[in-house]
């Protein structure tokens, strides 16, 4: 049974599993498919694929959109029954129960066709079944139509089928579904949402192609108990100005929106005007904002003690007369709208007020989950409205994206520094491969990242090289892991030995580094509280701005965290990371020899492990720090010769780490 529509695989190494296929077709499809590329390739001379292609994904996106659905496909109206606030309404991680009706359409459903019942499929959802009365997930399926028979089965994750027999399902009549019914319920999301969406869908005349139905049907996930708090600070401010101290009690997965209240008590050295006890209510939900002014040079933390005895630490902040001003961002998440959680809305305010973040991207994907982002313009319409909406000069500034999601080459994120762009499809045969969408691109105030490079969902096509206008960064690390290499700290799952960002160094590209959470769980900024890793980019930029953005972007004047707000400081020869540097006047003599001075300030989040020095594909020296905050030190580089390449890592003793764009010699 071939399911064309309703086409969604996920990343079985996260959690998601691919879903929505069932049947023997998908390894005829590949098998046909592996012919039809091959001879492309051999026809257009094309550099290769990905080192780990996923053409039967491609081959089953592209028979979706060539499917040709049954005017009875789609008909019909669906809508959860007894809407009252409390059964619209569920605990992150609990269970609940909800009745799903389904009413047949003019054409109805034909004796043989399908109805589909689909959980929202991502992020802890009990699947439907309909066998085990004393498990998770059991569903009661019923129709008050005489004659008609509902065979139901899980057919996949979260995928409840229904089989009309007996005759067909006519106008007007209805099947219910009770998702939830034994003795356990139904187990809900475990991150807090607005909109959880339920799905139907409708095949009408049982030829394996279905569409959905009008909707959707939405559940509101509320936040789980207070758990954990967090407490973030800028982390540069010059001598007398004022910054903004956030505190935000979360629940054990990082959601917002708690119900709490109480005091909380703060502690620090180094600021005027900052209360010692703030008394939270329950309308704050957790999450406050306050100002203060820092009057004198030097580091300084804030130290909160909250309701249930929660503690926690802020990051640093310098304040310094000179020096470069340091702002977050993340480049990289997603929304409900493919395979992540929460509203459009949801996830810029939860970046601007919960995580305190400067600069931030939703990408969603172009062509996967429920409702393609390719497919449907008027979604795009209103993530460029919320975009502008939320975009403030100077405060905090956001990016139009999505994600150009290749399974033949891997993926990027496209991001736009104006408020206009297109979604330039992977699947499209136009925008198919990287040369063709950078050709696509080339001219705007874009760039594109590649991410989760070394392996992961999919590696990196290194075979493209990328392009040095609208290519000058990469993604190291998010709640992947980190690509950078072999030997990194918080390696990617599923590596792959020779694809690792350094081994592309090797080869003579060069990119700027940034880290971003690729966050799937609504919470950019702050992705590595609900797993073993997130990502962060750190801009060199006092103009905070888009433009402002995407000069320290092109510049290179940027690095990466997997999650802390570590501030890392390099100069090779005085020139700071990401510069090309002429090596011709610039050496200095001792009596080794000829040097170059490096110079590398760390000042981190919890205690540090050490800082490496990577020379040209080798970890050329290693500092200890003794597990202390702030560690530096200077070093001569001797014999550096043109072609290499140098940048500094920092790594704390829990795993916490920070990469700096590398130096380029000429």
């Amino acid at each position: 049974m071939a399911l064309a529509g309703w086409m969604g695989l996920g990343y079985p190494d996260i959690g998601m599993t691919a879903f929505w296929q069932v049947g023997g077709w998908r390894w005829w499809l590949f098998g046909c498919l592996i012919l039809v590329a091959c001879g492309r390739a051999r026809e257009e001379t094309r550099p290769s694929m990905s080192p780990r292609p996923q053409l039967e994904v491609v081959e089953a996106l592209r028979q979706d959109l060539e499917a040709v659905r049954h005017p009875s496909d789609g008909g019909g109206k669906a809508w959860i029954a007894d809407g009252d606030d409390s059964s619209l309404e569920v605990m992150a991680g609990s269970s609940g129960q909800w009745t799903l009706l389904y009413e047949a359409g003019p054409l109805g459903i034909a004796e043989g066709g399908w109805l589909f019942v689909q959980a929202p499929p991502f992020w802890g959802w009990s699947t439907p079944q309909v066998l085990n009365q004393e498990g998770v997930g059991f569903s009661l399926v019923s129709t008050a139509a005489e004659g008609v028979l509902l065979d139901a089965q899980t057919v996949d994750q979260g995928l409840l089928g229904i089989e009309i027999q007996g005759r067909p399902l006519e106008e007007g009549e209805r099947v219910q579904v009770v998702y939830g019914a034994g003795d356990l319920g139904a187990v809900a999301d475990r991150f807090a949402e607005s909109e959880s969406a339920f799905f139907v869908a409708v095949d009408g005349n049982g030829d394996g192609v279905r569409k959905l139905v009008p909707g959707p049907l939405n559940v509101r996930v509320l936040a789980g108990p207070a758990a954990q708090m967090v407490v973030i600070l800028p982390s540069t401010a010059r001598p007398g100005e004022q910054v903004s101290i956030r505190v935000s009690i979360l629940d054990a997965t990082g959601s917002a929106g708690v119900n709490v209240e109480g005091e909380v008590s703060l502690r620090a050295e180094g600021f005027r005007d900052l209360p010692a006890v703030v008394e939270l209510t329950p309308v704050q939900r957790g999450v406050f904002q306050l100002e203060a002014t820092v009057e004198n040079e030097g580091i300084f933390r804030v130290e909160a003690t909250g309701p249930y005895d929660l503690q926690a630490t802020s990051n640093p902040l310098v304040v310094s007369a000179d020096g470069e001003s340091i702002v977050w961002g993340d480049l990289h998440g997603h929304s409900a709208l493919s395979d992540g959680t929460g509203t459009f809305e949801d996830y810029f305010e939860y970046a601007r007020d919960v995580a305190g973040l400067d600069v931030v991207a939703l990408t969603d994907h172009d062509h996967w989950g429920m409702e393609p982002l390719a497919l449907h313009p008027e979604f795009w319409s209103e993530i460029r409205r919320q975009v502008e909406s939320f975009y403030r000069a100077g405060e905090f500034v956001t990016l139009l994206g999505y994600e150009w999601t290749s399974w033949i080459h891997g993926h990027r994120h496209v991001l736009y520094f104006s408020s206009e762009g297109e979604v330039l499809s992977s699947v499209d045969p136009d925008f198919e491969s990287p040369d063709q969408l950078w050709d696509a691109l080339r001219g705007e105030p874009a760039l594109t990242v590649a991410h989760h490079s070394a392996g992961g969902p999919i590696p990196t096509n290194w075979e493209f090289p990328p392009d040095p206008e609208l290519e000058p960064i990469t993604e190291i690390v998010s709640v992947h892991g980190s690509s950078e290499a072999m030997d990194s700290p918080g390696l990617i799952y599923s590596p792959l030995p020779g694809n690792f960002v350094r081994d592309v160094l090797d080869r003579g590209f060069k990119f700027g580094f940034v880290g971003s959470g690729d966050s799937h769980d609504g919470h950019p900024g702050l992705a590595h509280l609900a797993s073993p890793s997130g990502g962060l980019a750190a801009f060199l930029a006092e103009d905070l701005t888009r433009e402002g953005i995407l000069r320290a972007l092109r510049s290179r004047r940027v690095y990466a965290t997997n999650g802390p707000r570590i501030v890392l400081a390099t100069r090779l020869g005085g020139q700071l990371m990401g510069d090309d540097i002429e090596l011709a006047g610039l050496k200095s003599e001792s009596a080794a020899g000829q040097y170059v001075e490096l110079s590398v300030r760390v000042v981190a989040q919890g205690p540090l492990d050490r800082i490496d020095v990577i020379r040209s594909g080798q970890v050329h020296l290693s500092v200890a720090c003794d597990e202390q905050r702030e560690c530096g030190f200077v070093r001569a580089l001797e014999g550096l010769r043109p072609g290499e390449y140098v940048y500094a890592r920092a790594v704390q003793v829990d795993g916490g780490a920070a990469w700096s764009s590398p130096n380029y010699l000429h």
